[in-house]
């Protein structure tokens, strides 16, 4: 990936590029798990596990953005690294797809569906926990996976052309600043609709579920064409930040259809019992 070397620019994509993180499947699940886990045992602090998982990630990014920021002046990012991240990308997000839509497809009429993550599967038992440093802990052990490595390091490696260690820290916080928007922002939702447990909770979290199956879809095949086919791949340049923008802003939309089929949904129950 072509990062642009205009700061501001660069800034922003970074920004993005940590929110377009914070949705990761493996991201929702885990929320989802310690935000349910929580309501049980600490009702309180269930609406900011997405935060807290946000923060401790983040604290490892910076501490990755400032590694590589020190070690950049003797140190390029290979070129294989790039395909390398493309395929492994492209593997995790066709599988993602498949489980959550899977688990949509599955799920009994009466429950809600919860997003799955295939290292939040492996790692289940770590979403027992309500301890804020604990919560923050398990999201820091989720950041040392090659995708948030991979990016943290080439985002830090291209801080360096703009002056250095505070360039790669400031890159830092932006990837950070952006995962916790949305991070939280996912955290606070769920514990809304697991307060809920109603017909318009089920509804919304199952059209939550065939989003996140289909935008890993289309990032798979979209990380796919752009390897394949040259052209495509320089269409690109200049335009991840209004892609990823766009991923964003689809998840959003997201919430707010879920939402909307639900109330309707809700209506038309409350005046079918009225009759």
């Amino acid at each position: 990936m072509d990062l642009p070397t205009e700061w501001l620019a660069l800034l922003g994509l970074v920004f993005v590029l940590g929110a377009k993180h914070g949705l990761d499947a493996d991201h929702l699940a885990t929320i989802d798990g310690l935000t349910r886990y929580n309501l049980r045992c600490m009702p309180a602090r269930a609406r900011w596990c997405g935060s807290l998982f946000s923060l401790g990630h983040g604290a490892i990014v910076m501490l990755i953005a400032l590694g590589v920021g020190l070690a950049s002046a003797a140190w390029q990012v290979p070129d294989w690294l790039d395909d390398l991240g493309t395929w492994i990308s492209i593997a995790f997000l066709t599988l993602l797809g498949l489980l959550n839509l899977r688990a949509v497809l599955t799920a009994p009429a009466d429950e809600m569906v919860a997003p799955l993550g295939i290292k939040a599967g492996l790692l289940s038992r770590l979403q027992a926990t309500s301890h804020p440093l604990a919560i923050a802990a398990v999201g820091a052990l989720f950041a040392l996976s090659f995708d948030t490595v991979s990016q943290a390091a080439l985002f830090a490696v291209t801080a360096t052309k703009h002056g250095g260690i505070g360039h790669s820290l400031a890159l830092g916080l932006a990837f950070t600043a952006g995962m916790l928007l949305a991070d939280g922002a996912n955290g606070l939702w769920i514990a809304r609709l697991l307060r809920r447990a109603d017909h318009r909770a089920r509804i919304a979290s199952r059209v939550m579920g065939l989003m996140v199956a289909a935008i890993s879809f289309a990032v798979a095949g979209f990380g796919l064409a752009r390897w394949l086919q040259a052209d495509i791949a320089q269409w690109y340049e200049g335009k991840e930040l209004l892609v990823g923008c766009s991923v964003i802003l689809l998840l959003g939309a997201s919430f707010i259809l879920g939402n909307w089929l639900a109330r309707g949904a809700q209506l038309a129950v409350t005046e079918g019992s009225a009759r």
